[in-house]
């Protein structure tokens, strides 16, 4: 259920959940931005069940709608992993006129080599749906075809991993899913490597402060492990 539109609160911010995520995933975030006075969207969509340029129209429209019927100077981003992707999709046909800043929580921006490695067998396929397909690395991926954006980015990556299986699969330091260098983007504002996973980035508390920190200031107080 979506929160009441209280009014008052000058900001929106759209949380993404990332693959085979939800927006409990993304909770924590939710309640430290609602405590810090923002308006914030945080709802389920279903991730396996379409490409990403149709999940980012269909989502992102309705996070939009829900921002602009209250009355918002600015609609702001943070998302985890695929949910970035989604963001970049859509920005590639869309203009958003009230953008602020976007904070992404280990995106897989250059794709994921666990990606290249799983997508051919049936399993992986059933399980991560059109969207998780078009996740790798290569050429007929999403990540090599989206086009630098226009928007105030900033990008937080993981350098911990809970599955030493999958960080087999990567080359480089790594979260477990997406290695540190395909985080980055070219036209990001900061970047920040924390010693968190992927799979739980969004839980940590000081990943969540930086989060706040960089929806006010444009940049990341810098006291995690550096930039990649």
């Amino acid at each position: 259920m979506l929160p009441a539109l209280t009014g008052g609160q000058s900001d929106c911010v759209v949380v993404l959940h990332g693959l085979r995520r939800s927006a409990w995933a993304m909770s924590r975030i939710e309640d430290t931005l609602t405590e810090a006075g923002y308006l914030v969207y945080n709802q389920d969509y279903p991730s396996t069940s379409a490409p990403v340029e149709a999940l980012a129209h269909e989502e992102i429209s309705r996070a939009l709608g829900w921002c602009r019927a209250q009355t918002v100077e600015q609609v702001h981003f943070v998302t985890h992993s695929m949910g970035g992707i989604l963001v970049r999709s859509y920005l590639q046909h869309e203009t958003i006129p009230e953008l602020g800043r976007v904070v992404m929580l280990a995106p897989p921006n250059h794709g994921s080599e666990v990606v290249d490695r799983m997508q051919d067998w049936w399993l992986f396929q059933k399980l991560t749906g059109p969207a998780g397909q078009q996740l790798g690395t290569g050429p007929e991926g999403i990540a090599a075809n989206l086009k630098p954006v226009s928007a105030e980015i900033g990008v937080i990556a993981g350098s911990r991993t809970v599955d030493p299986w999958l960080s087999w699969m990567i080359p480089g330091n790594d979260d477990g899913k997406v290695s540190l260098p395909s985080t980055r983007l070219k036209e990001m504002r900061d970047h920040l490597v924390v010693p968190a996973s992927h799979v739980f980035i969004m839980r940590k508390r000081a990943v969540i402060e930086q989060v706040l920190t960089f929806l006010k200031h444009g940049y990341f107080g810098k006291d995690g492990e550096g930039s990649a």
